[in-house]
């Protein structure tokens, strides 16, 4: 069996060592010990104020055993060492280690730079607040269409000339819809952010002016420069520029090259390496970080062991969830009646009468598939919907199956043909498919007992009553 990790060996071994009269030992299973500090910060971890069933301290450290004998039993099936635990493992303890070896230091550094470079991106010009009308010329237009672009910008030109505002008739007449309703404001911009012709037409305006109509590559413009400034000082941009560069993972990516730098420098580990040592370090300067992180550790591997030994296995035993079910079908009565079926909502009635003649031939488990590719393979003819339905529930159901008219049922005009198939359930379900969520969760939760059971023979547990009355009381 591999290492589970260099901090969760080593680290512990050292942790246990050192506070062993400090941090006692509430519990050992499998003869691996359990300290106070570990066992606390599970408990209160999952004891909140808003937790529903909250557990004693007693009823608790019955329940975590059992979690530390699951994680033992995928232990000793080496589920630890498989590839895709591994990767998962890590990218969960990365997540939390990441982030610590990039200091704010480090991400101020960055802020200043990208300030530096949006100061030198400006080459000495101070920043634009242009607008534009703008009239669409398309590549390769004839004549004519040239022609009544000009006429048309000429006559926008000449009704500002006559007095309308700029604002009005860019939200009015320009062809770029973007700005338009914005009065035809691009943006504060700084150098060659432009059309290299606008550019150079609107560094010779003054702010308020306007220009006579220009053409470009793409058409015509009416420029104003509504404002110009330079460039605000860092200290005033700082807190913008940092907030850009947090949303967009600058922590991240300086995380990725500190660890790549780390992993060259030294030219005998891998990145990996590199994460283990990190994580131990940091873990060991921060017991609640070393908790979580073998609680991700730990976790993942009891979910592995009762997906591989509970959990699939007793959801695909058809045979035993049936034989569940007839053993407890009391627990599954119903209060009220149920249908077991379907709705159905078609365009015509003999597209209605097709389907119910295709679904008497089919089991109920299969009736999605028969709509689907019968009848809605190019468009939808029929709507389908196949549940449980508790009466007074859904009105059609109550209307079409029990006779119940109180309700009134909204027919959709698309599909106004309208009818059910399925079984009367007055006393409780039929078949253990009626309540298959719940006879699979049941069942699991017997299977999952059943293992717990298993594992209290195979490994033992002690627990220190003594120290326990301890917990959160020291």
């Amino acid at each position: 069996m591999i290492k589970k990790t260099l901090f969760l060996i080593s680290l512990a071994c050292t942790i246990f060592e050192a506070a062993a009269q400090e941090d006692p030992v509430v519990m050992r299973v499998n003869g691996k010990p359990v300290t106070r500090s570990e066992f606390e910060y599970n408990y209160n971890k999952n004891n909140t104020d808003g937790v529903i069933d909250q557990k004693t301290v007693e009823e608790y450290a019955e329940l975590y055993a059992n979690y530390r004998l699951k994680v033992e039993a995928a232990l000793d099936a080496h589920l630890d060492t498989m590839q895709s635990y591994q990767q998962e493992f890590r990218t969960y303890r990365d997540q939390q280690i990441r982030p610590l070896l990039v200091s704010d230091a480090d991400v101020e550094q960055k802020a200043a730079d990208y300030y530096a470079q949006m100061l030198a991106s400006l080459e000495g010009h101070d920043l634009m607040q242009p607008a534009h009308i703008f009239v669409r010329l398309p590549q390769q237009a004839t004549a004519d269409v040239q022609a009544a672009a000009k006429s048309r910008i000429d006559s926008i030109y000449a009704a500002f000339q006559a007095g309308a505002t700029f604002e009005q008739l860019a939200a009015q007449h320009s062809d770029d819809r973007q700005t338009a309703a914005n009065g035809g404001v691009i943006g504060w911009i700084g150098p060659h952010q432009l059309l290299a012709e606008i550019e150079t037409a609107m560094y010779n305006l003054k702010p308020g002016e306007v220009a006579p109509p220009l053409l470009s590559t793409v058409g015509w413009h009416i420029l104003k420069l509504n404002d110009q400034k330079p460039l605000e000082p860092y200290d005033t941009l700082a807190p913008r520029i940092r907030q850009f560069l947090e949303a967009r993972g600058i922590r991240d990516q300086l995380a990725t090259q500190i660890v790549d730098s780390l992993a060259s420098t030294d030219g005998q580990k891998t990145t990996e390496q590199v994460m283990d040592e990190a994580a131990e370090r940091f873990a060991a300067q921060d017991m609640e970080l070393y908790y979580l992180i073998q609680e991700y550790h730990d976790g993942l591997l009891l979910y592995e062991i009762c997906q591989r030994q509970v959990w699939e296995p007793a959801a695909h035993d058809t045979t035993a969830l049936e034989k569940y079910f007839k053993a407890h079908k009391k627990k599954y009565a119903y209060d009220k009646p149920h249908y077991a079926g379907a709705v159905l909502q078609a365009r015509t009635p003999q597209i209605l009468k097709a389907v119910k003649k295709a679904l008497k031939k089919k089991a109920e488990n299969q009736w999605a598939d028969v709509v689907r590719h019968q009848f809605n393979t190019d468009s939808v003819m029929v709507r389908f919907e196949r549940r449980v339905f508790e009466k007074g529930e859904n009105a059609m159901v109550d209307s079409l199956v029990w006779g119940d008219k109180r309700n009134q049922t909204r027919i959709n005009p698309q599909f106004p043909c309208v009818g059910v198939m399925g079984r009367k359930l007055k006393k409780g379900p039929q078949l253990w498919t009626d309540v298959s969520s719940q006879v699979v969760a049941d069942y699991q939760a017997l299977k999952e007992q059943e293992f717990i059971e298993e594992l209290r023979r195979r490994y033992p547990v002690e627990i220190d009553m003594e120290v326990l009355r301890t917990v959160n009381n020291h």
